[in-house]
């Protein structure tokens, strides 16, 4: 991993993929209100935990520059994180202000809106500096929490490490360099859970051992 904590958050006008870039001014020209720029990380520089995602959602991060924030993942994730004690307040998006994390941070492996919200193989490779040294900057790091399969092997490149020697499969866990453990979750997106591949309470199973293991 990189060692410059200075990379650990892109600027929001982040000109590094033109693709997203010439994406994110399509979206502000339809959508000027939104947040439309690189979306930074949420929660505490104290973190023991952090959980990182695909990419910002269309309508939802991308609007609210929160992960997560505003769409039908976050729905599930946050009220999630609330019941293990991994937030506190409450998940209401017309107050942002009023939920805190509780020794996690939220980031995502590519930080820009990707079209149809599929980053291409340069995109997640660009944006991993950022997550390189978004986990450097955490001193109390302890584990991680992957949602998704591309969130997995860009923390696995992000390490150097070989995807077969560390499969993804939901409820996974897996021990990383320097005593870190890796989670695995399938995606909390409307597709995985409307099939039924991921149920709330399978979500809730995954987050709660990931809280378990940064607990003293």
């Amino acid at each position: 991993m990189l060692s410059n904590d200075r990379l650990a958050e892109p600027k929001t006008d982040c000109g590094l993929c033109e693709r997203l870039v010439a994406y994110r001014r399509d979206n502000a020209a339809a959508h000027p209100d939104w947040f439309n720029g690189a979306v930074p990380s949420f929660g505490s520089e104290k973190a023991r935990l952090l959980i990182v995602g695909l990419a910002p959602g269309l309508k939802g991060a991308n609007r609210t520059g929160r992960p997560f924030w505003g769409d039908f993942a976050g729905d599930l994730l946050y009220p999630t994180l609330l019941k293990t004690g991994l937030a506190k307040g409450k998940h209401d998006l017309s107050q942002p202000d009023a939920l805190s994390l509780v020794e996690c941070m939220i980031t995502n492996a590519v930080r820009c809106v990707p079209p149809q919200n599929k980053p291409t193989g340069g995109e997640i490779k660009s944006c991993r500096q950022f997550l390189n040294g978004r986990m450097e900057s955490l001193p109390k790091l302890r584990a991680l929490l992957a949602i998704g399969r591309v969130a997995h092997d860009s923390i696995l490149s992000s390490f150097a490490l070989r995807k077969r020697d560390y499969p993804f499969a939901h409820g996974a866990k897996h021990a990383l360099s320097g005593g870190l453990l890796l989670f695995d979750s399938f995606h909390c997106s409307r597709l995985n859970t409307n099939t039924g591949r991921l149920t709330a309470e399978m979500f809730e199973s995954v987050v709660a051992n990931a809280a378990a293991s940064v607990r003293d």
